[in-house]
């Protein structure tokens, strides 16, 4: 059973409307945490489950995470105010296997773009971040920092490469070949991005979006399906993932 922890709330922005970045003293969780992996959180109020939200970064005692205001249990968690204490499980999941200086694509989508910002610091990325319009554009000068090969997407043209980043990243691949793509956003740009790398057999690791409950493998909420030498099954994204090798999810 993973442990949960009495996190201080030490930081909070406002990132754009909605989107909210908190960072809480969790020298635990910080000093196990692999890139990837999600945090199960107790939001507060009336609300009963836990949300799992990505990890955005980590210090020496410090977790990062952020999060899109969806729900009751979204809502409550964005009332806490620096200095609340935050119950927290973690970390949990399956997270990203890259190596230091290797040649990665990283792509992703809207709330997706946090948990891909410190595989770009850790690698030699090329960075493609998809957003609906120039309002919702957040952690660009993060992404700069990391990489020298950012380009950011806008759904309707408001801001950077006119068009999804599927299509930006594509361009950029009938040029280079990178020894990995790691992908995180809405399932529409996973199938997508999975489609692509499998065409042109590039290796492809994908963290799945799901709905959970227990968050350790205990319910059967979150299970996605998944091939296992040619045969289909059913596998948990809580314990199994959430990120999955492209030509293992069924999408």
């Amino acid at each position: 059973m993973k442990k949960t922890y009495k996190c201080k709330l030490i930081q909070k922005k406002e990132l754009c409307s909605g989107i909210y970045d908190f960072t809480v003293e969790a020298r635990e969780i910080a000093e196990t945490a692999e890139i990837g992996q999600f945090l199960h959180i107790q939001c507060g109020g009336n609300t009963f489950l836990r949300r799992p939200i990505s990890i955005c970064d980590t210090g020496d005692t410090t977790v990062r995470f952020a999060f899109q205001v969806k729900g009751e249990g979204t809502k409550e968690l964005a009332r806490h105010k620096v200095g609340d204490i935050i119950d927290i499980m973690g970390p949990l999941g399956h997270g990203f296997d890259v190596r230091p200086g290797e040649d990665v694509v990283v792509i992703g989508g809207g709330i997706g773009v946090f948990p891909l910002l410190k595989i770009a610091r850790k690698t030699d990325s090329k960075v493609f971040l998809g957003f609906r319009t120039k309002d919702l554009v957040t952690m660009e000068g993060e992404f700069r920092a990391a990489s020298d090969h950012v380009v950011i997407c806008t759904d309707d043209g408001s801001y950077g490469y006119n068009g999804f980043a599927v299509a930006a990243m594509g361009e950029y691949l009938t040029e280079h070949r990178p020894q990995l793509i790691c992908c995180c956003g809405p399932t529409p740009m996973l199938k997508v991005v999975k489609q692509i790398a499998e065409h042109m057999d590039i290796p492809c690791q994908l963290s799945l979006e799901q709905r959970m409950g227990c968050g350790i493998g205990a319910c059967l909420t979150c299970v996605c399906e998944t091939k296992n030498e040619g045969m289909a099954k059913y596998q948990q994204v809580c314990t199994c993932g959430p990120v999955f090798d492209s030509k293992e999810v069924v999408l």
